[in-house]
């Protein structure tokens, strides 16, 4: 019988990408070591290498050896991120879980943020894709960056105990980001770990939010650290029955 944890410590980083994609992936390995202690790693979208869109092939095969080196260091931990990886003649964003030194979860970023010129360089993703994936017995879910404001892909993640937002959105909507985020853990009754950017124009707004609407983040840090509490989770679905 599957015994679950009562509690898993997070961390949710908040960095910056640099041009020098090496130098992104050090950073990561870097916090990877940082937070052993720590179950559950999140990176922004993208941070290997930023929406690099003059360099795309470049970035892609960064990106597919960087995966290599990571599935070789992640082992007990649970990490996820999203890379830009190249697909037959198109480019995704693909968002990946790595745990016990295996991918365990993909999936391609299905609203792609025309603001930000995405369409004109992704393929989108399949919309079924999104949906409640298991690790241990726990329930997890992602929406990436933009994913974050469909209604309907609210509907698809319901029943996980932790929804996953890698992102980068930008600074002039970092309202949205935050009200978004927590409206989505208080009506799914679930954890939301939200994973920004802080380059400059981006929103930083890292954080953690618990089934209640409380809301765990410091934009000055690089890690913001919780923890997750299944009993939490419990408590508000049967205390506030949705069905």
């Amino acid at each position: 019988m599957l015994i679950l944890p009562k509690t898993m410590e997070v961390v949710t980083l908040q960095l910056p990408s640099y041009k020098r994609y090496q130098e992104n992936l050090d950073t990561l390995l870097y916090h990877l070591k940082e937070h052993q202690d720590k179950n559950i790693v999140v990176a922004p979208e993208v941070f290997l290498t930023g929406f690099d869109y003059e360099h795309m092939a470049t970035a892609a095969k960064f990106s597919a050896n960087a995966l290599k080196t990571l599935k070789k260091e992640v082992n007990e931990q649970i990490v996820v991120f999203t890379l830009i990886l190249e697909e037959g003649e198109h480019f995704i964003n693909q968002a990946v879980v790595i745990h016990k030194h295996k991918i365990v979860h993909r999936q391609e970023k299905v609203k792609l943020f025309k603001l930000g010129d995405e369409d004109l360089y992704f393929l989108e993703g399949k919309k079924k894709k999104i949906k409640p994936f298991e690790i241990d017995g726990v329930k997890y879910a992602i929406l990436i960056c933009f994913e974050l404001r469909f209604k309907e892909l609210w509907a698809q993640v319901e029943g996980a105990d932790v929804v996953f937002v890698p992102s980068r959105w930008g600074k002039q909507r970092k309202t949205h980001l935050e009200v978004l985020s927590r409206a989505l853990a208080v009506m799914n009754q679930c954890y939301v770990v939200v994973s920004n950017s802080c380059d400059e124009d981006m929103a930083s707004s890292s954080s953690i939010i618990s089934p209640t609407g409380e809301v765990t983040m410091n934009d000055g840090v690089e890690a913001v650290e919780g923890r997750i509490d299944f009993r939490e989770i419990k408590k508000m679905r049967r205390y506030i029955v949705m069905d």
